[in-house]
């Protein structure tokens, strides 16, 4: 069966629900967590546990490693046409006016239409290992054919089904490690698989700056086509790798000992406390259901979106480097180190918010800094001080990073609402990318002034609206210091609350009741 394990969240900050995928009819494992003694007695004393955890930690982190080279492709093959930008792609293809960000912006449509789908679909099958790199095979694929369209609607064709395959990645990636990793271990997880789309910028301009430079008329084909055919083959290549290396979940991973997968089994249920709810047979329409309908998930995605339409540069960027006046090979290698400095803040900004268990801060302050490159981006066009404010605006995905782990500290159960609540956020948020590809047009530049000042308004309107979610989280912790209990969606009427279906949460120890309140007396606290 689908094995749910949804355990609550703490102030530690890397709360996140688990939810591993079993065989559909078998009855959940029973898992007792009351003595700690006899659990390690299982694995040979506290000792032996000690040193087979380790090993399997690193066992598992050497193989869960390669999400992270699949992110970077992820991102490269959706950013390349950029690169391809400055060397004749629109020219070749007769693009005019807006269509360059048409071929942008449709790529997101596809995208917002696959992410919800796909995330209930591995959901569903349980076999990640499978599933994620039949998706890399497809869009590497369909990456390599945009090198062969010779017109608007070819390409057009082209980015729309890249983006609908590529939705695949981002949240089954969140998904899978949620099913792994405990509390404490997953917030550096996280991290470090999202500045893989951070390395992407830097890594796949440096990438397109040798083939550019390199390829020119090979074969009769131009430089970019050869991006686009080069960068396609290498994903096809590492998904076919990663179909031996990606693991699946803890029931059902071939690779583990039945030691190690009884251990993976544990580690999970006791980091949930407790485990009633693994009997909870909850419908993926049931959790789509329970999505829709929390404004918290709404106002998350509204959010994120704005973020989103402020970071639309990213799309852009060299372009945006382009107007420093240097030559096609020199701008390339420019952009590489303001993307390796963003991975670097990144990383120290999610590792700090974990460590402090703060999140409002840690997203408003690489914005604010953002906000600043946007302001001397605007004001001058001298090269040295545009320059650094490439390095600024880069920075802002600092930001972006913690609000990620924030949204999914935000929405605690049950395991199948959350499962589709964060595809929805980042599917709506897609909307973002969809208007922030005609934010930079070329009649804007070369300062685009007026791109500027939309980022600074969409930066604006995210920190606003984080800082009033803030600040409900903070009336909803002060409820439950005093002993109220809330609905899982953050609702509270007294000392008691309804929830959709209709039971009482007066008594949230009563058998079934677990999982439909979040109870002043489990300990948990919404981090902000």
């Amino acid at each position: 069966m689908l094995l749910r394990i949804s355990y609550q969240l703490d102030p530690h900050p890397t709360n996140l629900d688990m939810d591993i995928s079993k065989d559909s009819h078998d009855e959940p494992p029973h898992v007792d967590i009351q003595s700690g003694t006899e659990r390690d007695a299982e694995f040979g004393g506290s000792q032996q546990r000690m040193i087979l955890e380790k090993k399997f930690l690193r066992k598992l982190d050497a193989r869960m490693s390669i999400l992270v080279l699949i992110y970077i492709l992820n991102y490269i093959d959706r950013n390349n046409a950029a690169a391809a930008r400055l060397r004749g792609f629109e020219a070749d293809l007769g693009l005019e006016g807006q269509q360059f960000a048409t071929l942008l912006s449709i790529l997101y449509v596809g995208y917002i239409c696959m992410q919800i789908p796909s995330n209930m679909f591995l959901h569903y099958t349980g076999k990640p290992s499978l599933y994620l790199p039949a998706a890399m095979i497809i869009w590497g694929v369909i990456s390599l054919l945009t090198g062969f369209t010779h017109n608007f609607v070819g390409a057009l064709l082209t980015r729309f089904f890249l983006g609908f395959v590529e939705a695949a990645f981002f949240p089954g990636a969140l998904f899978l490690l949620s099913s792994w990793y405990r509390r404490e271990e997953l917030g550096l997880r996280m991290a470090i698989l999202y500045c893989g789309n951070l390395i992407s910028n830097a890594f796949g301009g440096l990438l397109a700056a040798g083939i550019l430079n390199s390829m020119e008329g090979k074969l009769g084909h131009a430089a970019w086509r050869w991006l686009f055919i080069i960068e396609g083959a290498i994903t096809i290549a590492v998904a076919i790798i990663s179909i031996f290396i990606l693991p699946d979940f803890p029931s059902n991973t071939r690779w583990l000992s039945p030691l190690e997968r009884r251990l993976a089994e544990v580690r999970l249920a006791e980091d949930v406390g407790d485990v009633s709810e693994e009997g909870e047979k909850q419908s993926r329409l049931h959790g789509l259901r329970l999505a829709v309908s929390d404004w918290k998930v709404w106002w998350l995605a509204l959010t994120l979106t704005a973020f989103t339409v402020g970071l639309s540069f990213n799309a852009y960027f060299p372009t945006l480097a382009a107007t420093l006046g240097y030559s096609r090979t020199i701008t390339l290698l420019l952009c590489a180190p303001p993307w390796a400095f963003a991975t670097l803040v990144g990383f120290i900004t999610a590792r700090h918010s974990d460590k402090t268990r703060e999140r409002f801060f840690h997203i408003a302050t690489p914005m604010l800094i953002g906000i600043v490159g946007f302001i001397i981006a605007l004001a001058t066009m001298h090269i040295a001080a545009r320059y650094v404010a490439l390095f600024l605006m880069a920075q802002s995905y600092a930001g972006f990073i913690v609000f990620i782990s924030w949204m999914s500290n935000s929405i605690p159960k049950p395991p199948a609402k959350r499962a589709v609540a964060l595809a929805l956020i980042n599917a709506f948020s897609q909307l973002g990318n969809v208007a922030g590809s005609y934010v930079w047009p070329s009649v804007w530049g070369p300062t685009y002034r007026k791109s500027y000042g939309i980022c600074i308004a969409s930066f604006g309107a995210g920190i606003l609206m984080s800082l009033i979610f803030r600040q409900h989280l903070v009336s909803l912790n002060a409820r439950l210091a005093n002993g109220k209990n809330i609905g899982r969606d953050g609702n509270m009427a007294g000392a008691a609350a309804t929830v959709g279906d209709g039971h009482d949460m007066e008594q949230p120890d009563r058998a079934g009741e677990r999982g439909k309140t979040i109870s002043a007396r489990d300990g948990f606290r919404y981090v902000y």
